[in-house]
């Protein structure tokens, strides 16, 4: 497991969850209990420091015990704000990061991102699977916010647009702990 102050985690809540019929996803109940409790149970006990980053229900999110970080940036432009929000606000060398809808996280999720981009000296390592790369679990260098806050000044948005200009790596885990809850009927899936 990475040492406590090495690695903050944030859990993206922070989008329209349009989708979803506009419900503020990370309070969708799912099998008896809201979204982010999921998450926040797979992530307490690999990282040192949690943020959620969110922009609707902040006292609700605070309830959980964790700081609630609302977008820097006007208009709900997308996760990587809450990225960037979360960069600014943390001590910690690297940042692991999730959506809120992804409730079946693996246990070593932060470990084995942080081992391969230490091993390969590189500053962003994502996961994936053996089918698809989930641009949206990732770890980065803190050190990259002045790249990220550049890249969003410009109007761009894409979170796999900015992956592509950092050098990075994948890491390949089971396709099952990426399920992710997207739409009502997602929820009666499994």
């Amino acid at each position: 497991m990475p040492a406590a102050k090495e690695v903050a985690a944030v859990i993206l809540a922070g989008g329209q969850g349009r989708r979803m019929g506009g419900a503020d996803k990370g309070l969708v109940d799912y099998r008896g209990r809201p979204l982010i409790e999921w998450v926040l149970a797979a992530l307490t006990p690999q990282v040192g420091e949690i943020l959620i980053s969110a922009n609707r229900n902040p006292d609700t999110y605070a309830a959980y015990g964790h700081r609630v970080l609302p977008d820097t940036l006007p208009d709900f432009p997308g996760p990587l704000a809450g990225v960037l929000a979360a960069l600014q606000a943390v001590d910690a060398d690297w940042l692991l990061v999730v959506p809120c809808d992804t409730p079946h996280l693996p246990a070593d999720l932060a470990a084995r991102l942080l081992a391969a981009a230490r091993q390969e000296k590189l500053p962003l390592a994502v996961a994936a699977d053996a089918a698809r790369v989930h641009h949206s679990c990732f770890i980065v260098r803190t050190d990259q916010r002045d790249g990220l806050a550049a890249y969003l000044a410009r109007g761009d948005r894409a979170v796999r647009h900015w992956q592509a200009g950092l050098a990075s790596t994948c890491v390949r885990f089971d396709a099952a702990c990426f399920a992710n809850i997207n739409q009502p009927r997602d929820l009666q899936a499994d």
